[in-house]
Order: structure tokens, then C-alpha cells, then sequence
């Protein structure tokens, strides 16, 4: 079996952020030169998350919205969270709900996915660099 690892480096322009990933997860399975195996894709920050879903404007705006009424990032000081000095409290809990990360089969070299599904980088405290790790193993 072998296995390959690669890092992608974010630094989103604003707090929330969706950024679709498949492509970017493709190209580390076509540098691996695995053929069959599974692909794992985790953000390695704890305000941040990976998942799959379909690439429509509609549905990442309903993210937007459903996430914002469930876990509003303001007033900050609803949180226990933020009594240490952080505004951040809402990204972890938006992580939480939108999950830690996406695991995807790899056949005949691709990902191997249901119609429509992508991979998608979810960045809900932003505004600095971080990563996110690329795992693959297989023959």
C-alpha cells in the first residue's frame, strides 16, 4: 500500500468563506499516482471544516443564512467562549455542525462521487493562513 500527503494553504479575504476544493484534492490524487484507495481531507484548524455537497450558489448562500441563525457570531459576548479574549466561539460551532472532514474513494484514479457532490473548504473564522491536509492511501 502506498500513501501520499500534500497541504493546501488558505487565507480567506473575509470571516466566511466556502471554497470549492474538488479540483485542488484531484490533483494531489494524480500527483500520488494512487489508483484505488481513499482520499481523507481535513482542515487541520478547529474553526474550519471539510465536506461534500453540491456547488450551487443558491445552497452555499443557505449555509450563509442557516449557520448565522444558528450560531451567531454577534453578540460576541453571548458566548463562554469568548470570555477568554476570542470572537470565535460561532466558528466552532459552525465546524462542529458542518463536520471535521470528507473522506472519498478513490477509483481508476478519480474521486469517486455521487452526481453533483464536490469538495468544499469551509472557513468561518478567516482572515489568516491556514491549511488544510490532503491523505491519501491505496495501490
Amino acid at each position: 500500500m502506498k500513501s501520499y500527503r500534500e497541504e493546501l494553504f488558505f487565507q480567506t479575504k473575509q470571516r466566511r468563506e466556502f471554497i470549492n476544493i474538488t479540483d485542488q484534492v484531484q490533483a494531489a490524487i494524480d500527483k500520488s499516482g494512487i489508483k484505488e484507495g481513499l482520499c481523507l481531507v481535513n482542515p487541520m484548524h478547529i474553526t474550519a471544516s471539510v465536506y461534500i455537497n453540491d456547488d450551487e450558489s443558491g445552497l452555499l448562500g443557505d449555509y450563509e443564512r442557516w449557520l448565522e441563525k444558528l450560531a451567531p457570531h454577534e453578540p460576541v459576548n453571548q458566548y463562554r467562549h469568548n470570555d477568554t479574549g476570542e470572537d470565535n466561539a460561532d466558528a466552532h460551532i459552525k465546524r462542529q455542525i458542518m463536520g471535521r472532514e470528507a473522506v472519498v474513494a478513490v477509483t481508476n484514479g478519480k474521486l469517486d462521487f455521487g452526481t453533483w457532490e464536490q469538495i468544499f473548504y469551509g472557513e468561518f473564522d478567516g482572515k489568516r493562513r491556514k491549511r488544510v491536509l490532503i491523505k491519501i492511501i491505496g495501490e
